[in-house]
């Protein structure tokens, strides 16, 4: 009867360990995307959606291309922010009367990722 009692233990101790394994390995924070990485995800995101319909990666066609964006703001947390709300919420007045349709049914994130590729273009690395 002994013997039972010091295997039962055993085996409770080796649960205990396991379940503190698989929590951690819950509660471990997922891998966090490269700069490189976002900016391919915002490039796929772009060629899926209506982006080309007005801007083109090198000419002008109703909106500025997709260059001249890049080189007009710097690759700056804030500015990717900022294309990132344009994109969302449309906008005009800067790149001249017709306006840029909103695109309410995209996420901030998503938006982001698009505005990462658009910056990237002119070959600048994000600066923050």
């Amino acid at each position: 009867m002994t013997s039972f009692v010091l295997t039962s233990c055993g085996k409770k101790e080796e649960a205990k360990q396991e379940e503190a394994s698989s929590d951690e390995y819950e509660t471990a924070e997922p891998a966090k995307a490269s700069d490189d990485d976002l900016i391919a995800q915002g490039s796929a995101l772009i060629d899926g959606s209506d982006c080309k319909t007005c801007h083109h990666p090198t000419n002008k066609i109703v909106g500025p291309s997709h260059t001249e964006v890049a080189k007009k703001y710097d690759f700056t947390r804030a500015n990717v922010s900022m294309l990132a709300d344009k994109i969302i919420n449309g906008g005009s007045g800067v790149w001249g009367e017709v306006p840029m349709t909103a695109h309410s049914d995209i996420t901030k994130a998503d938006a982001e990722k698009m505005a990462m590729y658009v910056l990237s273009l002119d070959g600048e690395k994000p600066k923050d």
